[in-house]
């Protein structure tokens, strides 16, 4: 009996939650370890299934980095970063474009589907809903940098996911976007998961990664930090507490923030049930970064 006022203690507690983000936005980006592990994918996608039971409008944006570099190897290409994105020649944009944009994409929906849910791959053999233009990265000697077929996105059909959205269906979008001479890119997933997240004014932008979160010290878990307002990471970046990898992923979480999106979340997607648990739970599992 204990057990069962227990549950039904964390349903009361759920309740608040998902009557103040009915009807809301979420993006989730996927990508890295998440995709890797069989297991914590699935746990993620039933847990994004539960959020469009519950009423909340999930929308999942995803990458592929490990999958592409696998079949580049089975290709014998050597896969090239710079400044840590792919270089992407034509051979590599081939091999994007069908293990990201087709094989994994539609995968993902599938899943969603086969765990009760509703979804919709949106790719380019269905419909594509981001366009863009080639990316070019400045250099040190402030030369501009060329990344080959690597693009940013500038353009998002707004419209086609709010109406999968409010049809209970799940919009599943590849990080790769079209130019208006019809040339594909492949996009950093981060950056498209941002795109997305603010064309749409979503109220969530949820960052599936391989850490708990921002940590005071970076190299212990329970040092995690649940919230930050957005005044209260740039301090905790111009003191060090924040540093290395963790810098660009929370700069981009306060460009986003500055655009519209009210909440940016950085949990770890391994930790089973870890997005309900930062959704839906009073205290959360990783980090809210909010605006002032």
């Amino acid at each position: 009996m204990e057990q069962a006022i227990q549950k039904a203690d964390i349903l009361i507690e759920a309740m608040g939650w998902i009557r103040r983000f009915r009807d809301k936005i979420t993006v989730i980006k996927l990508g890295g370890s998440v995709m890797e592990n069989e297991d914590a994918l699935r746990h993620v996608l039933l847990d994004v299934v539960f959020m469009e039971t519950v009423g909340m409008r999930p929308v999942v944006v995803h990458g592929g980095g490990a999958r592409i570099s696998r079949a580049m190897d089975a290709a014998g290409l050597a896969p090239r970063f710079i400044q840590g994105r792919r270089y992407t020649d034509e051979a590599t944009l081939a091999i994007v474009e069908q293990v990201l944009a087709c094989e994994t994409n539609e995968s993902i929906a599938r899943e969603i589907e086969r765990l009760g849910g509703r979804a919709m791959n949106l790719n380019f053999n269905t419909t594509n809903v981001l366009s863009g233009e080639k990316l070019m990265l400045p250099g040190a000697d402030g030369q501009l940098i060329d990344l080959g077929f690597v693009g940013t996105v500038t353009g998002v059909e707004r419209q086609v996911i709010e109406n999968l959205c409010y049809a209970g269906q799940v919009p599943v979008i590849p990080s790769m976007c079209i130019d208006a001479q019809g040339q594909k890119y492949n996009v950093n997933a981060d950056t498209a998961a941002m795109a997305v997240a603010q064309a749409l004014g979503a109220e969530k932008l949820v960052y599936m990664s391989d850490v708990n979160g921002v940590r005071r010290d970076k190299n212990d878990p329970s040092t995690l930090i649940n919230t930050l307002t957005a005044s209260e990471a740039r301090r905790l970046i111009a003191s060090g507490v924040i540093e290395a990898g963790m810098i660009p992923k929370v700069e981009a979480c306060l460009e986003t923030l500055d655009k519209g999106v009210r909440k940016i979340h950085i949990i770890d997607g391994r930790i089973r049930h870890s997005l309900l648990l930062e959704v839906y739970t009073t205290t959360g599992v990783g980090t809210e970064i909010l605006r002032d």
